[in-house]
C-alpha cells in the first residue's frame, strides 16, 4: 500500500493546461530539485514540469531572496545601478533585468516588502520612483503594472 500523497499549495503553470492556475482537480507532484535547489513539480494532466519560482521575479534567477531584498533595501536608499553593482557585487546587467521583473510583478511585490520587509509605504514609494528613474527603457506591461501601484492604491 502506497503513502499517501502530502498536500501541495502549488498550482499548474503551464497556460496551456486545463488546470492552469486552478487549485481544484490539480494533480502536480515533486520531482525533486533542479541545480539552483529549487523544487521541481510534474503535472499529471499536461504531462509539464516547472519549478516553484515560476511565475515570480526569482524565476531564471542566480539571486537568493536575501540579495534581492538587499538591492530593493538599497533602490530605497536611492542608490544607482553602478552603486548597487559595487555593493552587492552583481553586474549591472543582471540588477537591471531584476528591476525589469519586480516591476513586471510590482503589486505581489509592493505586498512582500510591506507585510515580510516591513517596510512603510513611503519607502515602497521611494523604491519604485527609483526604479523608473533608473530604468527608463521598461516595458509597457513594466510600466502598467508600477502605474497601478504607484497611483495611490497601495494598500497594508
Amino acid at each position: 500500500m502506497a503513502r499517501p500523497r502530502s498536500k501541495i499549495d502549488i498550482t499548474c503553470q503551464n497556460p496551456k493546461c486545463c488546470y492552469y492556475l486552478i487549485e481544484e482537480g490539480k494533480d502536480i507532484v515533486k520531482r525533486g530539485k533542479n541545480r539552483a535547489g529549487h523544487q521541481q513539480y510534474f503535472c499529471n494532466n499536461c504531462n509539464s514540469w516547472f519549478v516553484e519560482t515560476a511565475n515570480t521575479p526569482l524565476y531564471h534567477k542566480h539571486l537568493t531572496l536575501s540579495e534581492i531584498i538587499l538591492i530593493c533595501k538599497l533602490l530605497v536608499e536611492k542608490l544607482g545601478i553602478r552603486g548597487i553593482e559595487r555593493a552587492t557585487g552583481h553586474h549591472r546587467d543582471t540588477i537591471c533585468q531584476l528591476l525589469e521583473d519586480l516591476a513586471i510583478h510590482a503589486e505581489a511585490i509592493t505586498q512582500f516588502l510591506l507585510k515580510d520587509v516591513k517596510l512603510s509605504t513611503f519607502e515602497v514609494d521611494e523604491l519604485w520612483s527609483t526604479v523608473k528613474k533608473n530604468k527608463r527603457k521598461l516595458s509597457p506591461e513594466a510600466q502598467e503594472q508600477i502605474m497601478k501601484v504607484t497611483s495611490g492604491s497601495i494598500h497594508v
